[in-house]
């Protein structure tokens, strides 16, 4: 071929590989993709510790921090739910799939080359669990040839496989149609005899199955991260990493954790089981003046509810060795204040106990932002609001912010120690007191919310009974 035809073939060639190098070299990043699609799409699950619809719409750990991610985005915010983990991985690796996965992963090593993990925002434990009154696991030996069970496409599915490698006697079955609340109900049930799952998920769910029980930490606590789609542009998983510095700094992850994990683990075994007895028998007779004091007042009925519950035990014959009586546990100039002239009758009691709550609430501080609004004034209610004013204080000069519940709560207790109580204008108080209050609170409020949505509006008939799956199941017959 003469030379000047081979010029003039190589330089169309050339002009190509230069225009296809070029358009390589203007594709928009994934971030600059984002904005310009304007909607972060997030692929999640329906679990209690991820996302999930409440009463006032969705709600859940990873909601939050999404909805917070998409506002610093300026970004609409939409939640894909993803029926099991293999699929969630699935949806990510598609062309025009989600941007990422918050759904409450840990970073697993054997997915490294497939997604990218982010930073972690929460540390968890792998745990095997077992059914109170059996004999307690203590090590990987004593589950051989046991029934085990775990989420399939897990990385605690992969660890159990790589401790096969050296206990080729431990066998375990994963599944993809069940989830971390059907594992903890089977092992309730005794329907199987471990599971195995993370802390953060036991936490969430214990008070619903009281039986489950930690036999022993399968390993040390690991990593929970988002997770992004794979390859080298790594665009957003810095601004993600960058998000997560800044809520981390800025202390709205220490609130949010504390919002859904903070009071989580305060019923024991016992307790537990009292409250399911207690919300069978004794609550079905007070559900409708809760929800009429509810209603006059603007309050969830349930949180009067656990209120009661917390000062009571729903006994309207209640009565401390100080002198309050009632459901609601009103003292006599309590009661006077807000008009209540019997004390033990159940419907003033309740009515009254609205009302006070309603006006402590409105003695507050207008900085102080719900939901940390309506802790402060359950604590108030119990300590009085000139402790609670001391709290904050102490709070404040401590460097802490003094309308933030999680910061507030740390320093309540301080009101018992003189070093502290004597700078304080109201002085000494049991400090520990409140907060222990506050918390049995949310955690009452939590059960019964979960246990009433279906029944949350419309009225439950006197005859029904409450039917909390798993926690009343485990009650014997007769109580």
């Amino acid at each position: 071929m003469p030379k000047n035809r081979l010029r003039h073939t190589a330089v169309p060639i050339l002009a190509i590989l230069c225009s296809v190098l070029l358009v390589a070299c203007e594709q928009p990043s994934r971030l600059e993709q984002l904005r310009e699609d304007g909607t972060l799409r997030v692929v999640t699950r329906n679990t209690p510790t991820t996302y999930y619809q409440g009463r006032h719409g969705d709600t859940g750990l990873e909601y939050e921090l999404s909805k917070r991610f998409a506002d610093s985005l300026d970004l609409e915010l939409e939640m894909i739910t993803s029926p099991t983990l293999e699929d969630l991985y699935r949806q990510l690796a598609q062309d025009k799939g989600p941007h990422l996965a918050a759904a409450g992963v840990t970073a697993n090593p054997a997915r490294e080359d497939q997604v990218q993990f982010a930073e972690a925002y929460l540390q968890v434990t792998p745990q095997v669990v077992y059914r109170r009154g059996d004999r307690q696991p203590r090590g990987i030996e004593d589950l051989y040839d046991r029934r085990i069970l775990v989420l399939k496409g897990s990385t605690l599915a992969d660890q159990l496989r790589q401790l096969q490698v050296e206990h080729p006697q431990l066998v375990f079955e994963e599944s993809d149609n069940l989830e971390v609340v059907d594992l903890l109900r089977m092992v309730n049930d005794d329907e199987i005899d471990f599971a195995v799952v993370y802390s953060n998920e036991l936490i969430v769910n214990q008070a619903f199955y009281p039986a489950v029980h930690v036999g022993f930490d399968l390993a040390p606590p690991q990593p929970m991260a988002w997770a992004l789609p794979g390859g080298e542009d790594d665009s957003l998983l810095l601004e993600v990493n960058q998000f997560f510095d800044s809520i981390r700094a800025d202390g709205t992850l220490d609130q949010l954790l504390e919002r859904f994990y903070g009071h989580a683990d305060v019923l024991d075994y016992v307790g537990a089981r009292a409250f399911a007895r207690h919300m069978q028998q004794r609550l079905p007779r007070f559900e409708k003046l809760f929800r009429q004091a509810g209603d006059q007042q603007g309050m969830d009925w349930r949180l009067l509810a656990a209120m009661a519950y917390q000062e009571s035990l729903w006994d309207v014959d209640a009565r401390s060795p100080t002198g309050v009586r009632g459901l609601m546990m009103l003292t006599l100039p309590t009661a006077k204040f807000v008009g209540v002239t019997n004390r033990v009758d159940p419907a003033q009691s309740i009515a009254g106990g609205a009302r006070y709550l309603v006006w402590v609430r409105d003695q507050l501080s207008t900085d102080i932002p719900e939901p940390d609004r309506t802790w402060f004034a359950l604590a108030a209610y119990n300590v009085g609001i000139g402790h609670l004013d001391d709290a904050r204080i102490l709070t404040r000069n401590n460097g802490r912010d003094p309308n933030r519940w999680i910061d507030v709560k740390d320093h309540l207790p301080l009101l018992s120690k003189k070093q502290w109580y004597s700078q304080t204008r109201y002085g000494y108080a049991r400090g520990g007191e409140p907060v222990h209050y506050v918390q049995n609170i949310r955690r009452y409020y939590e059960i019964l919310t979960w246990v009433t949505q279906p029944q949350a509006e419309t009225p439950q008939m006197p005859d029904e009974q409450y039917h909390a799956p798993g926690i009343l199941d485990q009650l014997p017959q007769g109580i």
